[in-house]
């Protein structure tokens, strides 16, 4: 059938051709029934055009180019994967004993731990990162003293959530999740590498490598934005004033280690030029993770 002329007339939507509408968008000058209608400055667009006008605007990014979040999540996270490794190891404190990182240590048949001997009686064994347990090398800075162990147990796993959620959540937004997440497990390895090349028959457990490492991503990306050096040098001069103070209960090692490592991967982070950016970060993240294999394995040997 023939339209009418006064049917031809009359506008509807371009998406819903029964819905007949007198509002075009302003962009486009396309009909636009109430349900496809979208705010604007002046009048209203269509889907097409808003999600084109998305499209053409430069999206915020952090420092070192990660997307922009309000919410820490990733800190969050760490949060709750070390509590609930802290709530396992009171439940199963055989947990510490597998898991912890330990680079060569003597265990009896009574599975008590012993001082490392080269020659040693039968019935007992060896075990540790030299032999094959390379997993202890981030599963130990998930875990915690157990309150079971010395009086400090608890403080130690609170003191050290409490630093992570006081740096986690800056150096989280600074940096973004991907990125955060990448400079947390690395400083925690790079701690976990220390311990093995310098006390690798001390059992160590803890997060306070990878907070090492945040505090040193603190300090080396609020010097990139520029904030007060002053106060920048006297916060980390508190920080490796509390390495020394806690040198006598706690790993000194794996601390500098991950400090050390911390610093190395932000600076990578935060000075990358934006050209190419993303492919500077991945190289020289994967760099420090080789280099750190690399040292392990020749500590490996070694022993």
């Amino acid at each position: 059938m023939e339209p009418t002329p006064q049917s031809a007339a009359t506008p509807t939507c371009y998406r819903h051709d029964d819905v007949v509408t007198h509002i075009t968008c302003t962009r486009c000058d396309r009909p636009i029934c109430p349900d496809c209608m979208r705010d604007a400055a002046v009048g209203f667009h269509c889907p097409e055009c808003v999600r084109e006008g998305s499209r053409s605007v430069r999206q915020a990014r952090t420092v070192a180019g990660g997307r922009i979040s309000a919410v820490p999540v990733v800190t969050y996270a760490l949060i709750a994967v070390n509590v609930l490794a802290y709530v396992a190891e009171i439940v199963r404190p055989g947990i510490v004993e597998q898991l912890q990182m330990l680079g060569r240590g003597l265990v009896g048949p009574d599975g008590a731990r012993y001082v490392y001997q080269e020659y040693y009686p039968a019935g007992f064994h060896v075990d540790g990162v030299a032999e094959g347990e390379w997993y202890r090398l981030l599963t130990g800075a998930f875990l915690h003293l157990p309150p079971s162990e010395n009086a400090l147990g608890f403080l130690h796993i609170l003191f050290n959530m409490a630093s992570l959620w006081s740096l986690g959540r800056i150096v989280e937004a600074h940096l973004g999740r991907a990125r955060y997440l990448a400079l947390y497990l690395i400083s925690a390895l790079g701690g976990s590498v220390v311990v093995l090349l310098l006390a690798p028959e001390t059992p160590t457990v803890g997060a306070s490598g990878a907070v090492f490492g945040l505090g040193a991503a603190y300090y080396v990306t609020m010097r990139r934005l520029g904030a007060d050096r002053r106060q920048l040098n006297q916060f980390m001069a508190y920080f490796l004033l509390w390495m020394l103070i806690s040198a006598g209960f706690t790993s000194w090692q794996g601390h500098l280690g991950g400090l050390l490592t911390g610093a190395l991967v932000t600076v990578a982070l935060v000075h990358a030029p934006q050209e190419r950016r993303g492919l500077v970060q991945g190289v020289a993240c994967g760099a420090v993770v080789a280099l750190l294999v690399f040292l392990a394995a020749g500590a490996v040997a070694a022993l």
